[in-house]
């Protein structure tokens, strides 16, 4: 006969939740970035001797949000740009509609990500191009996005130097809801993300419908939002105008007049708030990955009560998710 188990009751409780927390953790850990890359997928890739205005054209062309960088001198791959590159152009060159933007209609790429002193990009800076070899675990890509506080990681061949693909926070989530079926659901996941304190409830970056498209530029390079509620005189959320809808401005060409109003910006906007949904703080966190995977954006919006109020809404990180999923700090 064997002796009782000496392991107290609510010690054996906190074992099962310490094991319930890992699963997602060791599942990411136990699958590469290979894994995640589909099978097919659209890839553009910029020269920088490439002229910026063109560079952000064939961005809208293709839809894409971002596009790695290659130097032909140095033979590598040396950065890559965003729309938020893009932002932080019209930010800091725009004067008035009477003055046209030389910066964006002369620039390339090179010139404008050198070493100038006039460098926008270096507010941000980055000494080197963060990647990750497609060998490496998701775990470690996650850890990657998390700590250099990056939308997008390049998988590069070690041995050939190709990009093979962009990951992003939605590949990981939507690679984990494919394929992470197979492993038991820990119970945090059915927990509201109110109760796992996921997002951001205070001190939410707004825009008033009568500020100016560049006020709303300044929040963006200020509070680096991926989304921004557009609000009325009483607070009332009235549209959500997300990083996207800025890109969209090459496409309009309509860049050179960023004294229109918000109201008047949401208005020329020609398609629907990409990148943006709504969920609700009493919803749970397996729901909410379910609706970002499916309706594939990267930012939430997220409010308190069935209407739209602020400062009751909140703007869900999709990263904030996946780190909840992942470090089981939240069970």
């Amino acid at each position: 006969m064997e002796p009782p188990s000496k392991v107290s009751l609510p010690e054996k409780k906190w074992q099962m939740r310490e094991a319930d927390a890992t699963v997602y953790m060791n599942f990411m850990k136990s699958h590469c970035c290979y894994d995640a890359i589909p099978t097919s997928c659209k890839l553009v890739i910029f020269d920088t001797k490439l002229q910026v205005k063109k560079a952000f054209f064939a961005l809208v062309a293709n839809g894409l949000r971002a596009a790695p960088l290659w130097d032909s001198k140095l033979q590598k791959f040396v950065g890559m740009l965003t729309i938020t590159d893009f932002i932080n152009i019209l930010h800091c060159y725009y004067k008035s509609p009477m003055v046209q933007m030389y910066e964006l209609e002369s620039h390339k790429i090179e010139t404008w990500r050198g070493d100038s002193f006039q460098n926008v990009y270096l507010k941000f800076p980055g000494p080197f191009l963060i990647s990750i070899s497609p060998n490496a675990s998701l775990f470690e890509a996650i850890y990657s996005l998390l700590k250099y506080k990056i939308h997008r990681l390049p998988v590069i061949d070690p041995q050939s130097g190709n990009v093979l693909h962009i990951l992003t926070h939605k590949r990981i989530l939507k690679f984990l809801h494919i394929f992470g079926k197979r492993v038991p659901k820990p119970a945090f996941i059915r927990r509201q993300i109110q109760e796992l304190g996921i997002g951001t409830f205070r001190n939410i970056a707004t825009v008033q419908q009568t500020a100016t498209l560049h006020d709303a530029l300044s929040i963006f390079v200020e509070r680096r939002v991926s989304a921004l509620p557009v609000v009325d005189n009483h607070g009332k959320v009235v549209a959500l105008y997300s990083r996207f809808d800025v890109i969209n401005l090459a496409a309009q060409k309509t860049y050179n007049n960023l004294d229109i109003t918000m109201q008047e910006a949401v208005r020329r906007r020609t398609c629907y708030v990409e990148g943006v949904i709504k969920c609700y703080p009493d919803e749970t966190l397996e729901t909410i990955i379910d609706r970002i995977v499916k309706a594939e954006v990267l930012t939430p919006f997220c409010p308190s009560t069935r209407g739209w109020r602020v400062p009751i809404p909140a703007l869900l990180p999709v990263q904030a998710s996946v780190l909840a999923v992942l470090s089981g700090r939240y069970y």
